[in-house]
């Protein structure tokens, strides 16, 4: 783990997980499915799903119904992006790091402004724990327990490889 106030990589297998994050989506997936993935660590990952099941993917943004806006202002993230319809589509929603489950909140507030799926299911890389909402992945491919104060996020090299950055406040 790292010092307070330092950035380094974690030692979790990313790419490890990816693949077990694959099998469990496909196991979740219907021919029918659309993968929709929070920007930006689950779009990356909702990307790659979609390459490697062959299906596109859409990307969706918390930012416009953040219930902590006034803690985290807008943070630059992209633009909600669905190339599909979501009226009756059964969707997979992806992310990177469940965590107090306020992201998983604002995202279904803004699918539910695109239309009614048929039904949502949460695969995420890793769960986390220190939950404030009750939210619940319907797959996670690990669960850890971190401190409040350190945080978890994905990153991803230009080659696509991808890797977890700790965190600590």
């Amino acid at each position: 783990m790292s010092e307070p106030g330092t950035t380094g990589p974690l030692a979790l297998d990313a790419e490890g997980l990816y693949a077990e994050l694959l099998r469990g989506v496909r196991a979740m997936a219907t021919p029918a499915t659309q993968i929709v993935g929070i920007a930006s660590g689950g779009a990356w990952l909702a990307q790659r799903l979609a390459q490697d099941m062959g299906l596109k993917a859409g990307v969706i943004s918390s930012a416009m119904h953040r219930d902590d806006f006034a803690q985290r202002g807008l943070a630059s993230s992209a633009q909600t992006t669905l190339p599909f319809e979501v009226n009756g589509a059964p969707l997979i929603v992806v992310d990177d790091v469940l965590y107090t489950g306020r992201t998983v909140r604002a995202v279904l507030n803004e699918l539910f402004d695109y239309g009614r799926p048929a039904n949502v299911k949460l695969a995420v890389l890793v769960d986390r724990g220190g939950r404030e909402l009750p939210m619940q992945a319907d797959f996670c491919a690990a669960r850890i327990v971190l401190p409040a104060h350190q945080s978890l996020s994905l990153a991803r090299s230009d080659a696509g490889q991808l890797s977890f950055k700790l965190e600590t406040r």
